[in-house]
């Protein structure tokens, strides 16, 4: 019975919460990698674009609440909101396109001309953010807030330990589970995605072949844009949006992405995820599950914790560290940083 208790409590404070941040990290690494996949940049700007793309989701949440409706059953009614919020995102990050990047990919400025221009935009962005919405924190989900509260756990199981399933969390998996079946049916399915593939690989070629570079641009964005407003939404449900966050996850995400194999769709992937269990993990305190697993009542004496949760990014840069230090192309062998 303890060893239940104990793993039911590292279901509750590490696996589950770590596999839902995995997923928005492995959104937010998709959108960077295909950015630098495609259009041979590192975009700065990503995390501010997921600020932006939630924020258009949060004002619209709101006059939709005003209007009466309050979820859509269980499911949050930031839902409905969502495919304004990739529309909105998708006509922000194709129109700075055209103001900023355009310029320089017609001039075949060097790479890291892009990545000044995209700190440039990653400031506009988050200056806009912040005077539309404020600084503060927003909390916008409603509809239910457990698929499985602790209470009811145990009822059903009699254990002492609960488990406590939110809605967001399962919401997370599902959304990212889906988003990430559509993106690879796309880029190995359809004539497009082939498109985008074959021009990340060998631009010369792709263009002697007929494909439209300004056309792979445009839906890489578009992309880029539903994949940003997508983990924004998703992360801002389960915890909540506050614009300098969103800041702050632009570490984590290129973490990420550099650790599974920057340029590599499966590499992002698996990369947000090792980031997220590296981050919950180290930052955990186990001295519950260690209590209870230890044999005659003992308790340890301290909180078992490596790292308080105040520097759980400081886990993301050295991992992307010893990453560049010692295997540069990432788990997935991507494209070198």
């Amino acid at each position: 019975m303890d060893f239940l208790n104990a793993f039911v409590a590292l279901l509750n404070f590490v696996i589950i919460p770590a596999t839902a941040y995995g997923a928005q990290l492995a959104l937010g690494a998709l959108g960077v990698t295909l950015i630098y996949g495609i259009l041979r940049f590192s975009n700065f700007a990503h995390g501010d674009t997921m600020a932006f793309g939630t924020m258009v989701v949060i004002l619209c949440t709101w006059g939709l609440q005003a209007l009466g409706m309050d979820g859509i059953g269980p499911l949050p009614t930031a839902l409905l909101a969502l495919p304004v919020g990739i529309a909105a995102t998708g006509l922000l990050v194709i129109g700075t396109d055209r103001a900023v990047y355009r310029f320089y990919r017609t001039q075949k400025a060097k790479p890291v001309i892009y990545v000044i221009a995209s700190l440039g935009v990653m400031f506009i962005m988050n200056g806009i953010v912040r005077f539309i919405i404020g600084v503060d924190d927003q909390r916008f989900g409603d509809g239910e807030r457990f698929i499985i509260s602790a209470r009811t756990f145990r009822e059903m199981t009699g254990l002492e330990e609960g488990l406590a399933f939110r809605t967001s969390q399962g919401l997370t998996i599902a959304v990212a589970v889906i988003a990430v079946v559509l993106l690879f049916w796309f880029l190995n399915r359809t004539r497009t995605g082939k498109s985008m593939r074959a021009f990340s690989d060998n631009e010369d070629l792709a263009l002697l072949s007929g494909i439209n570079p300004e056309r792979v641009v445009m839906i890489t964005w578009l992309i880029v844009a539903a994949l940003a407003t997508t983990a924004g939404v998703l992360y801002g449900l389960d915890k909540s949006f506050k614009p300098f966050t969103y800041f702050q996850l632009l570490l984590p995400i290129f973490a990420a992405a550099i650790v599974g194999g920057l340029g590599n769709p499966v590499g992002a992937i698996l990369g947000g995820f090792v980031i997220a269990f590296s981050e919950v993990g180290v930052t955990y305190a186990f001295r519950k599950v260690v209590t209870y697993l230890a044999p005659g009542g003992w308790e340890p004496e301290g909180l078992l914790q490596l790292l308080s949760t105040d520097y759980k990014f400081a886990v993301s840069f050295g991992i992307l560290l010893i990453v560049l230090l010692f295997r540069p192309t990432g788990i997935m062998k991507g494209k070198s940083v």
